[in-house]
């Protein structure tokens, strides 16, 4: 069982977890758990945004598609995207194209 934080306010050990919040039953503090533990499950886009499945991106930039003679364009949007592990991190369908795997570095939430 992982070491929950402290409270915040009352610097209570006797903190505990009720779904994403962690609670103190000595003054009755609720704060959000941060993500540091988690950090490397979740997946941001350009500016830090988190991404879940079924968000809208954008594209920043012209991307080359291998096999193809032409390129995914900037501002490009793409629906219903699905997170997946890897180096290639997002799983979509872009009109024009068919099913894509993008890097979330080059995408921004819509």
């Amino acid at each position: 069982m992982s070491q929950l934080p402290s409270c915040p306010q009352c610097n209570s050990t006797y903190t505990y977890e009720d779904g994403f919040f962690l609670i103190c039953p000595e003054c009755g503090h609720e704060w959000q758990q941060e993500q540091s533990n988690n950090d490397d499950n979740v997946i941001k886009d350009v500016n830090g945004n988190v991404l879940v499945d079924g968000d809208t991106v954008i594209i920043i930039k012209d991307l080359k598609v291998k096999g193809s003679s032409t390129s995914l364009k900037k501002g490009t949007k793409v629906k219903n995207i699905r997170l997946v592990e890897g180096d290639h991190d997002i799983n979509c369908k872009i009109d024009g194209f068919g099913a894509m795997e993008l890097k979330s570095e080059f995408v921004k939430k819509a």
